[in-house]
């Protein structure tokens, strides 16, 4: 069964940094992948990054070149590093593991997604 469980998070200024952690306590090595979504309230939900077992990465538009996403060696725990946060970063962030796409409905429908960890990042 698998159980995501995130952390990290909270709250930063400006240009600050945090790292969220997921961790997949019933992964195998089935070849899927982990990422993050982030949801604010009256915006679109959207994927901001995932990563695959063989290490393909995606990174949305808006963070490209401030965050960084890793898996550890045994590839079921996940890590985005995000540096140089801006306001517009607040959001609620979700592990997911499975096959992830853009479409954030049908993500939550087809795969294991976390509880949510807070970021909220002031200007």
């Amino acid at each position: 069964e698998v159980k995501l469980v995130e952390s990290g998070g909270g709250s930063v200024q400006a240009g600050g940094s945090l790292r969220l952690s997921c961790l997949d306590s019933g992964r195998t090595n089935d070849g899927t992948d982990m990422g993050w979504y982030r949801q604010a309230p009256g915006q679109k939900c959207e994927l901001v990054s995932s990563i695959s077992s063989w290490d393909k990465t995606y990174y949305a538009d808006s963070v490209k070149g401030r965050f960084t996403i890793s898996l550890d060696d045994t590839k079921s725990r996940v890590t985005l590093q995000m540096n140089s946060l801006k306001p517009d970063d607040t959001a609620m962030y979700y592990c997911a593991a499975g096959y992830l796409g853009l479409d954030c409905e049908r993500s939550r429908r087809l795969n294991a997604w976390g509880q949510g960890t807070q970021v909220t990042v002031s200007s």
